[in-house]
């Protein structure tokens, strides 16, 4: 690629990719390295910056991940976050040691705007913290430019050496101005021109396709979601004439969805093949209550249906999914710790019958598919589709699996989605669960003993972090009314405020 580019080096932190996807919305290209990329490595690679990523690891312990100390000798700007600014310190010479009060989650911050770092913002800032280890003493040659209540050295600098580093995270939306604080690392230390966009994306990914698939058939699991639809868009301009689309109705999917998505998608320039599994999957998930279990039995039944499928149509070489980075880190790819396997990652069995996985959009976040959707021609009522997991309503219905729970819950999200969509609620992900607890209330002079149903409502941009959205009691109340007296079996709604972190935006 002719583009600019900045390295992130991983030492294992959740927020690896949405760093690099950060840096790419600033208008810079950006390339994941393991965190002991050998140097001459990143030599040739001719960066004109390089982060590193935070990480589970404490710095001073004799097995913590390390990069080379010659890195920082290169002249080139590094910018070290959380794990990254304590590795800086410590390869430097500075002295790392247990934190007296721990940070975790949105704290306040006073930062000096001298620095490049903070070139145009306000002193006081709000962070993300998240770290249970901090500098005490500096290297040589570096100075404070932040600090919070508990952490004098929230953010530092040795600009003679362009070295920069920052304690709490400004990848996240919780660090409301990160991205400027990126921005400026960029432009301001690194000297970004600018010059990447998500069409060069979509060219590098559709030369990648071409070049790993060669002449051979491929399989596509389509869902009808956001990412598998723009995956299909981009491998059918990839691969014209090489790619079939499988769509399994695993029995686990919203209220008429399966007739949706099949409607949505004969008519267009695609092999549209539709697998009706129902009972093949409530079978195999029959008395499972277990979450992870019951991802990794979607994710091995789905690969059998696609082995089966590709055999009829000439056994296809290659498999092919919309796996989007959240799938991928969550799943605990790499170093990251593992905190969900998706079906289409963490729950693929080992023994594939293909080739190889297709994945053009691993690197990517919800909205940067988005983005891709549109360029690639897809339709607005496709592109802006609310995400659904791969699981489906299986990881929607806590406990063990029945058709009469998926149904109950069936109901309900969709007068849930009616509600929120009539209402013209801002929020990026709404959806209903059925909970494993049954509760006592009275209908009539009657009492019952049904379940209770829980409602989910996130506001998002990258499905890492998320905040509740703050639905009007008008709507929860008229959602209620309607589950309570339209769908047998629930007696009770209550609605979910937790944000990601501490929870996950699914329940299971």
């Amino acid at each position: 690629m002719e583009n600019q580019r900045v390295v992130v080096l991983d030492f294992g932190g959740q927020y690896k990719e949405l760093i690099a996807r950060r840096v790419r919305e600033c208008g810079v290209y950006s390339e994941i390295k393991p965190g002991d990329t050998d140097i001459d490595e990143i030599k040739r690679l001719a960066p004109i910056g390089i982060i590193l990523t935070g990480g589970p690891d404490s710095v001073y312990k004799d097995d913590a991940p390390r990069c080379d100390v010659k890195l920082f000798e290169l002249g080139i700007p590094v910018l070290g976050i959380c794990y990254g600014v304590q590795l800086l310190a410590y390869s430097c010479g500075g002295e790392i040691k247990p934190c007296k009060v721990s940070e975790y989650g949105r704290t306040k911050l006073k930062a000096d705007t001298n620095s490049l770092l903070f070139k145009g913002l306000e002193h006081n800032q709000t962070v993300l913290m998240s770290h249970t280890d901090q500098i005490y003493v500096l290297p040589d040659g570096f100075r404070s430019v932040a600090s919070t209540k508990n952490c004098l050295n929230a953010a530092i600098e040795c600009p003679e050496r362009k070295l920069y580093g920052m304690q709490f995270h400004p990848e996240v939306e919780n660090t409301p101005n990160g991205t400027d604080m990126i921005r400026n690392f960029l432009y301001e230390v690194c000297g970004a021109k600018g010059d990447y966009d998500i069409s060069d994306y979509e060219a590098l990914m559709i030369e990648k396709v071409r070049q790993q698939v060669g002449n051979e058939q491929v399989i596509l699991g389509l869902s009808g979601g956001v990412d598998s639809s723009v995956c299909a868009a981009l491998l059918a301009k990839a691969i014209p004439g090489q790619l079939h689309c499988i769509f399994v109705d695993h029995g686990l999917m919203r209220k008429n969805e399966g007739d949706e998505v099949e409607e949505a998608f004969k008519d267009r320039a695609l092999n549209f093949i539709r697998v009706n599994a129902e009972e093949r999957f409530l079978s195999k998930l029959a008395g499972v209550t277990e979450p992870e279990r019951k991802r990794k039995i979607i994710g091995e039944e789905f690969v059998r249906v696609f082995e089966e499928e590709a055999r009829k149509i000439g056994n296809a070489k290659f498999l092919a999914q919309g796996t989007i980075y959240p799938d991928v880190v969550e799943s605990g790819a790499n170093k990251s710790a593992t905190i969900k396997s998706h079906h289409n990652v963490g729950g693929l069995p080992d023994d594939i019958a293909f080739t190889g996985l297709v994945e053009p959009l691993r690197g990517l976040f919800k909205d940067e598919v988005r983005k891709l959707g549109y360029s690639l021609g897809l339709p607005k009522n496709i592109v802006e589709r609310q995400p659904f997991p791969g699981p489906g309503l299986a990881i929607r219905v806590i406990g063990d699996i029945t058709k009469e729970k998926l149904d109950i819950l069936r109901d309900a999200d969709a007068i849930f989605r009616q509600e929120m969509e009539k209402s013209k609620v801002k929020a990026d992900q709404y959806f209903a669960v059925l909970t494993n607890m049954r509760s006592v209330g009275v209908m009539g002079d009657f009492r019952t003993y049904d379940y209770v149903v829980a409602l989910r409502a996130v506001k998002t941009t990258d499905f890492m972090t998320c905040q509740y959205a703050q639905v009007s009691h008008a709507v929860l109340s008229r959602t209620t009314a309607r589950i309570i007296n339209e769908v047998p079996g629930v007696s009770r709604i209550v609605y979910d405020i937790t944000g990601k972190p501490p929870a996950t935006i699914e329940w299971e």
